[in-house]
């Protein structure tokens, strides 16, 4: 045989015992020594896992740390984004914001499972209905916009208004099951459309996340067995067992969900075109380079970088000239993304994002993905031992201050209640499970609030003068029903009170259409009760990432020489 045909073949044949001999490495255990996946039986698991998909519209944010809060002179005083130094974690976050396109599949998707001529689900899709009225404007004609703005093809990539806060939680929790179904059907682990087949997919029987996760026999409303993929069933002897994309099998994404104050704010600075080795250079006052709102770019000179107010009775500019293209809101990418890769973080619509409001940020407690609206709750567990799955017959609605009626869980997902001492007893990092006023400042926070026991409002103040009247916020609005179905409205009419702050207001970010260049800085933060809609406010999706800081694996940017 040839020399150099021989030692390629050896060099070949070794390369392959190496290769097959870190496999087998990979598939054996450091405690035990044992076999992982072993055809014969013993521990399962995906030792092949290699990185978290990106979720279908979304982006990637390498985290890192960040001045969060307002870095320019403070001009309206309000003194409620004082800079605090924070980190946050890597996470996705979608693109562009949710648009009417987006929305309508959500609304289409409520009325085919939860049928309209079913007097039990029709305030199911009702409560999911954008507020379309919040165009209306006692002195102003833009009635056609009522009708046409959320349905007509001319919006359909515009984002999505007239949602309040809890609307939005709900979609993003849509969003995740519908995403996570259409994975299990691509990984064969359920047989192919499932999701379009009316014989599984009813009122009855919907696909839910945290169920399946917990109680995976139960999904679909128990018929997940009968419609198994070529993944969801193995032969074990003579037998047929099911198999299901647990958590350990790192297939299903996490939730979408609203992004923290605090990611949104990292996401919208893009603060990565502006490192310099280990720093940050300067002080960014928008999403974009530079101090203004118009492009320097030579093939885009003097081009407005967002839609906003540009001034008294002034929103798109003189026609054909100076103008950011927009009157009211825009389609999505309209404008350059940051150096994220993320649109319209600044103009077109501000955006809702999951925080509770306060005025401090109390970067002393925490300074690692800072959040407040921390609400613990965990799965009801049923005389069988497993987590209950809400069914049709179990339907709970909410009644919100303005009247509308909203759904509060649907069909298919699990029951969750509270915390309680099983989880808290003897704990060091948290206590109980409502956390929206933990160290916020009002009286509840004092160290020595918890010895007064249960007295009065008017007794707390005899106990601690001069701060009750911190949160002395109006009685939420009441909206009952008489004993003939009547409603009736309650509403606080007192002229004493001194805040508006509550445990119901949600923080909403970024400049609109409507706002001055002022609110397009991504420290400006403002906030809503969380059933309010408005014309102005719109949301995007965030979605946590799991692993690995970064997507990249870091290299040396500077070599010594010589």
């Amino acid at each position: 045989m040839n020399m150099k045909v021989f030692s390629k073949y050896s060099l070949f044949v070794a390369l392959g015992a190496m290769i097959f001999a870190s496999c087998g490495r990979n598939n054996q255990s450091r405690a035990t020594g044992w076999s992982i996946n072993s055809k014969k039986g013993g521990f399962q698991y995906n030792v092949d896992f290699e990185d978290q998909e990106t979720g279908p519209g979304l982006v990637f944010i390498e985290g890192g740390t960040f001045t969060k809060g307002q870095v320019q002179d403070d001009v309206m005083h309000d003194w409620n984004n004082s800079p605090t130094r924070q980190h946050v974690m890597s996470f996705y976050i979608d693109e562009t914001e949710v648009t009417n396109l987006m929305y309508l599949e959500y609304l289409d998707w409520l009325k085919y499972v939860f049928p309209q001529d079913n007097p039990q689900y029709k305030q199911i899709y009702s409560g999911a209905l954008p507020d379309t009225l919040v165009w209306r404007n006692q002195l102003g004609y833009v009635e056609e916009l009522t009708t046409n703005y959320l349905r007509h093809p001319a919006y359909a990539e515009y984002p999505v208004v007239g949602v309040n806060w809890m609307q939005a939680v709900q979609f993003a929790e849509w969003r995740t099951d519908r995403v996570n179904e259409f994975i299990l059907e691509r990984e064969q682990y359920l047989e192919k459309d499932t999701r379009y087949n009316p014989d599984v997919v009813d009122a009855n029987s919907t696909f839910s996340t945290s169920a399946y996760l917990k109680v995976p026999s139960q999904t679909y409303g128990g018929k997940i067995d009968s419609i198994a993929g070529k993944k969801g069933k193995v032969k074990k002897d003579t037998a047929e067992v099911n198999v299901y994309a647990g958590v350990d099998k790192g297939i299903l994404l996490p939730s979408y969900r609203l992004p923290t104050e605090t990611e949104w704010e990292y996401a919208a600075l893009a603060l990565g075109g502006e490192r310099e080795y280990n720093a940050y250079r300067g002080k960014k006052k928008y999403p974009w380079s530079g101090e203004y709102t118009r492009s320097d770019e030579r093939r885009t000179e003097g081009d407005q970088l967002a839609n906003f107010k540009l001034g008294k009775g002034d929103y798109g500019g003189i026609a054909g000239w100076s103008d950011d293209g927009a009157d009211i809101t825009i389609q999505v990418k309209a404008y350059p993304p940051n150096d994220f890769g993320v649109y319209d973080m600044a103009g077109n619509v501000a955006e809702w994002v999951s925080d509770v409001y306060r005025p401090i940020i109390d970067d002393e407690a925490n300074d690692f993905n800072y959040y407040r609206g921390n609400v613990y709750m965990k799965e009801v567990i049923g005389e069988d031992g497993k987590a209950q799955v809400i069914s049709p017959d179990q339907l709970v609605y909410d009644t919100l201050p303005n009247g509308k009626v909203l759904l509060k869980r649907i069909p298919g997902q699990l029951q969750l209640q509270p915390i309680d001492e099983e989880e808290t007893f003897l704990r060091q990092n948290f206590t109980q499970s409502e956390n929206r006023n933990f160290r916020d400042g009002d009286i509840a926070s004092s160290r020595k609030y918890t010895e007064q026991g249960s007295k009065s409002p008017e007794e707390l103040a005899e106990a601690f003068p001069g701060s009750t009247a911190m949160y002395d916020a109006p009685q939420t609005p009441k909206v009952t029903l008489d004993e003939e179905g009547n409603k009736i409205r309650k509403k606080d009419k007192s002229s004493k009170r001194t805040s508006l702050i509550t445990d119901e207001v949600r923080v909403f970010k970024g400049g609109s259409w409507k706002d001055r260049a002022y609110w397009l800085d991504p420290a400006q933060r403002r906030f809503l009760p969380q059933y309010y809609a408005t014309d102005y406010i719109g949301f995007r999706c965030a979605m946590t990432r799991l692993g690995s800081k970064s997507k990249n694996k870091k290299t040396a940017r500077h070599k010594r020489r010589g």
